[in-house]
């Protein structure tokens, strides 16, 4: 098969996508669907599995024809327990442009918020308008508050980073 009928064999209608939490097994996809983004920073390939193992609860894989296209990861924050923090979101080139990004946010909103967690936080730089029009599709599908704070500096890293702006997705006021 030529690269082009790989790709065309793997892009899938948006009903054809399973949504579950992942399994260390998924650690090494999910690495490497980071890695190949070349966008996202880039965890260390033990982080993926620990990730997998520890926080599946809180996170969610995008999976079409049994192999994983997507993922988003998060935790929840110890001081604020209604809040999940999403750590990344990530979709394979060829499944971009499908929803997989939103349609796995609002899946990972669904099977928490029965357990009391109704916030979402994430960070976002400046200049990623992407990422910030995802998290306000998000919020403005499931009816809810969307805003933006200040939270880490170009100054507060130790190596050549953007800032990192918090994104908050709360319940109306």
């Amino acid at each position: 098969m030529s690269p082009t009928q790989i790709s065309a064999t793997l892009t899938a209608a948006p009903d054809a996508v399973a949504f579950r939490k992942p399994k260390v097994s998924d650690g090494v996809r999910l690495w490497e669907i980071a890695r190949d983004s070349k966008v996202l920073d880039l965890n260390s390939s033990y982080a993926y599995l620990l990730w997998c193992q520890d926080y599946a609860q809180t996170s969610v894989v995008a999976e079409v024809d049994g192999k994983v296209v997507g993922f988003v990861t998060g935790y929840l924050r110890p001081q604020l327990p209604d809040v999940v923090m999403v750590w990344q979101v990530a979709v394979d080139a060829d499944q971009r442009g499908l929803g997989l990004a939103g349609k796995m946010l609002s899946q990972l909103m669904d099977r928490l918020e029965p357990r009391g967690i109704t916030t979402l936080h994430t960070t976002i730089s400046p200049d990623n308008t992407a990422s910030q029009a995802l998290f306000a599709g998000l919020a403005e599908r499931r009816g809810m508050d969307f805003r933006r704070e200040d939270l880490f500096s170009p100054n507060d890293f130790p190596d050549d980073h953007e800032a990192e702006d918090l994104y908050i997705v709360a319940p109306r006021r």
